[in-house]
């Protein structure tokens, strides 16, 4: 904060236990602060305190001031700049974060500068929580082989980002093996309200918020942090200091009435609102929850719904902070000294909330309502998160999408094949069979619901009382258990439910994504065999939030998102188009069938246990030692000095070639002329088309990068873990088996290169175009980037040489990352697509660009002899700053040098 501030009148002060804190007293700037959404005055409080008419203009204090409920988002559009308290990172995404900044280095070194300027500013926490695969499953050993494995192939990794964490200040890296990043994020990274010291070295207030390089930061949202994921490119300005440049958001008051029935589980009730938001159309805006409804909620229960957020589609989905959410402090083991003066701040600024008194309702765009009495037992998917299928209708649905059209609900089963059962041998000798439907992997995974003691308790409680009716799972089936943190280990042993989940096969495995981020491991061989010559559409069943085609294994075909409960309860069943209510699991010893409802806890069971056994000595005991991590890592040996050292021979850690050929002047803008085009692609392409992501296939441009070096298929290891090395990221991008390119016949990841009419794995193809000079360009459908956030899906097409993408509509996130690589995003007029414009994708492209870019220009397209407008999906004047700086990256480092 610099003296320049000009709301430094407004700062005010309250004693607690003998210290004097100052704070910005937000309500006395203007009456009309008690009006604004919580969520809103979390972005007020960052503008005053930032404001220096620099950084953060007077203008954007009076804009989120000015915040009202008739804000509409593209017809009165208010540019705001926001500067978050902190970033968080996870491996995948922090890798790559890591090695941009020693390329950063580098750069400034070459144009004669102080490395050491390079450094995060703004406090950046980096959880290993997406290395970790399930390789061995349903047995005993399995969490320490498969941990083994996970530090054998990632040695390179763990060894760059702890070098990271001693070359760079204010920088924390959690070991691997401690948690997920949102779960520690939740129990505890997260501040809450931030103490620092002023300029005179007195001590300031003020919320704690955070942007993260994965799309379910939101999940802290829960605990009334804001925060959201944004690109890792991004992310990284942020670290050097930069504001976040966004749109002032609608906020959408969502009103939460009644209670939850006995038998439902807060993974129920976000399926519901998931698909509730989804419907009405969220993208963008912030969701703020209120109502006498929400303060029946656990912090968890909260956390599980704004976890899910990127899944409805808005920026946000925010709980302000209650008693409740002080009380979870206290159980999570923060310090009664530290509540309470969280508790006084939030009295002081306002922003402590009671949920009953519907005199501190904010003013909203919009507001909806739940009554929690209608929320039913439910899964959702096949292959989208947001498709809520009442568990009841299963049966029916599953046999829909059977017979329906490839599509979302659809996989197109001849009538004659439906019924198919197929008897294949397992390693027991015994005979099994299978059939669409059939369940071949249940996975207790993800930060959604591993989070969360009611419903992970409530998974241990149905495992003792099915075993103790002598239920059993089939043994093909990959159960696997893999907590989001110790903490759960540890109260899952204190209740005594270990023992029964270990029974049923789901012995723990690992701490981190796991299948939720399709580290599934492989299934067997026999499996395999049987699903890929029978065209069966078997199925995996996982507590987690992404279940897009070809995410969670190549060979499950459908994927529902589900509680922890019913992962087991469909496991046991071992097919997912059971009718729970008609047909039995199985029987007891005594011959008397075993329905779902006779093993099924109650809500007040579940609490039971879980009042006696999550106690904060849990989180003392498992958090106090976390920065430790196990011996492998305490004993791991880093190279010392500031710069790294590259290795030629690695193909886990490169320097980038961003930043090859950089001078401390901006590079001339020049029209894109004579471009082809690489991909012609339809609606809803996600991040898990564009960015490598999971296994590396055997026969991808990537595996023979690898090869090629003598690395055997066995140690190919998966794509997030070699997200360091751009060589074969940019091999892996668009390498998903499910990619529908219109230029080619068949799915899969490959071209046409034209004009020589040869098909081509899509980076070979890639590489023929920028030999022969051809700028590429990408023709794409509504929704373009949707999923999580991942830097490489933008990294990824800007080493492909893509110079521009012609889209129906974009993710925010990936807009925002696509603008960070220097690529423009153009978006067809209302009512135009490529098929009403009759693109084939066999056009030559010119692209005509002004020297005057402006924010949603129109800017003209001829592609052949088709002449078409585009809006240019430059947002803001600082996206155009970073475009034509070349990138963000770029833009920092000429910023750190002027």
């Amino acid at each position: 904060i610099t003296g320049t501030n000009p709301f430094a009148q407004f700062k005010k002060t309250f004693t607690q236990a003998g210290t004097t804190y100052k704070y910005f007293d937000l309500a006395a700037i203007d009456g009309k602060y008690d009006q604004l959404p919580y969520s809103i005055r979390v972005l007020l409080e960052s503008a005053v305190r930032n404001c220096d008419n620099f950084h953060i203009l007077e203008k954007d204090v009076q804009s989120v001031l000015g915040w009202s409920p008739s804000l509409k988002q593209g017809s009165n559009d208010v540019e705001v700049s926001f500067k978050p308290a902190r970033v968080i990172l996870q491996d995948f995404t922090g890798v790559p974060a890591v090695v941009d900044f020693a390329a950063m280095r580098d750069a400034v070194v070459d144009l004669g500068g102080n490395p050491e300027k390079i450094n995060p500013i703004c406090p950046a926490d980096l959880v290993i929580d997406h290395s970790v695969q399930v390789d061995f499953a349903r047995a005993p050993d399995a969490l320490a082989k498969n941990q083994s494995l996970e530090f054998e192939r990632n040695k390179e990794r763990f060894t760059f980002l702890k070098w990271g964490a001693k070359a760079f200040n204010n920088m924390l890296i959690v070991p691997p093996g401690s948690g997920i990043v949102h779960q520690v994020n939740l129990e505890y990274l997260a501040r809450v309200v931030f103490e620092n010291d002023d300029n005179d070295g007195s001590k300031i207030l003020y919320p704690d918020s955070v942007v993260g390089t994965d799309s379910h930061t939101t999940m802290i949202n829960g605990l009334g942090v804001l925060g959201w994921g944004v690109g890792g490119i991004e992310a990284e300005a942020v670290m050097l200091g930069q504001s976040i440049s966004m749109l002032l958001p609608e906020v959408i008051g969502y009103k939460l009435v009644g209670k939850l029935s006995p038998l439902v589980t807060s993974t129920d009730l976000v399926l519901t609102i998931t698909k509730h938001l989804r419907q009405l159309g969220v993208v963008g805006k912030f969701v703020e929850f209120y109502g006498p409804g929400v303060a029946e909620l656990s912090i968890a229960d909260r956390a599980t719904i704004s976890n899910m957020c990127p899944e409805y589609g808005a920026t946000v989905g925010y709980f302000p902070i209650d008693e409740n959410a002080l009380n979870y402090l206290k159980q999570t083991n923060r310090s009664e000294q530290k509540i309470d003066i969280i508790r006084q701040y939030l009295k002081v600024t306002h922003q402590l909330r009671n949920y009953a008194d519907e005199s501190q309702d904010p003013k909203f765009t919009q507001s909806v309502t739940l009554d929690l009495t209608t929320v039913v037992t439910s899964v959702s998917g096949p292959k989208r998160p947001h498709d809520c299928v009442a568990v009841s209708d299963m049966p029916e649905d599953f046999k829909s999408c059977l017979s329906s059209p490839v599509g979302f609900k659809g996989f197109a089963i001849a009538p004659e094949a439906q019924n198919a059962s197929v008897e294949f041998k397992w390693t027991d000798g015994k005979s099994y069979n299978l059939s669409h439907g059939s369940v071949v992997i249940a996975a207790i995974t993800s930060c959604t619901n591993t989070s969360n003691p009611s419903v992970m308790l409530g998974a241990g409680l149905l495992a003792k009382k099915a075993v103790e009716k002598g239920l059993s799972i089939l043994p093909y089936i990959k159960t696997s258990l893999s907590p989001g943190s110790g903490v759960v280990t540890y109260y899952l042993k204190e209740s005594g439910v270990i023992p029964y989940l270990d029974q049923l096969g789901f012995d723990i495995v690992g701490y981190g994504c796991m299948t939720c981020i399709g580290n599934s491991g492989p299934l067997d061989e026999n499996v395999v065999n049987t699903i890929e010559k029978n065209g069966l559409v078997c199925a995996g069943v996982l507590s987690g939030n992404r279940n897009f085609e070809g995410r969670i294994h190549p060979n499950t075909r459908a994927n529902y998102l589900a509680s922890p409960l019913l992962v087991i309860a469909y496991a046991i069943a071992g097919r997912v188009d059971i009718d729970f209510e008609k047909e039995p699991l199985g029987v007891d010893a005594q011959g008397n069938k075993v329905f779902l409802r006779d093993i099924w806890p109650t809500r007040s069971e579940i609490q039971e246990v879980e009042n006696k056994h999550v106690i904060p000595a849990m989180f003392r005991e498992v958090y106090s030692k976390i920065e430790l991590g196990s011996h492998a890592w305490q004993n791991l040996q880093v190279p010392e000095g500031k710069i790294f050292s590259w290795s030629s021979e690695s193909t886990y850690i490169k320097r980038p070639p961003f930043f090859e050929g950089m001078t401390l002047d901006l590079p001339k803008q020049q029209s894109i002329e004579k471009a082809r085009c690489l991909l012609l692609l339809g609606d809803s392409v996600t991040t898990d088309h564009i960015s490598p992501a999971g296994s590396i296939a055997r026969t991808s441009p990537a595996a023979r990068f690898l090869s090629e070096r003598n690395i055997t298929a066995r140690d190919f290891n998966s794509y997030g873990s070699r997200r360091g090395n751009d060589a074969i990221m940019s091999r892996g991008t668009f390498a998903n088996i499910r990619l529908v390119n219109k230029l080619i016949p068949k799915t899969g990841p490959r071209t046409l290169h034209i004009p020589s009419e040869e098909e081509l794995d899509i980076f070979d193809a890639s590489e023929r175009y920028r030999q022969e000079a051809t700028p590429l360009v990408l023709v794409v459908g509504k929704d373009y980037g949707s999923g999580s956030s991942r830097d490489w899906a933008a990294k990824g097409p800007f080493l492909l040489g893509v110079k521009a993408v012609i889209a129906e509509s974009y993710e925010r996130i990936h807009r925002s990352n696509l603008v960070g690589m220097g690529i423009i995003p153009l978006q067809f007029l209302p009512g135009q697509s490529a098929e009403t414009l009759n693109l084939n994708g066999r056009e030559i492209y010119n692209i005509d660009l002004p020297a005057d870019l402006k924010p949603g220009q129109k800017i003209k397209v001829q592609a052949s002899d088709i002449v078409f407008e585009t809006i240019l999906r430059f947002d803001t004047e600082v996206d155009i700053t970073y475009y034509k700086n070349g990138g963000i990256l770029n833009y920092m480092i000429r910023k750190m040098l002027s």
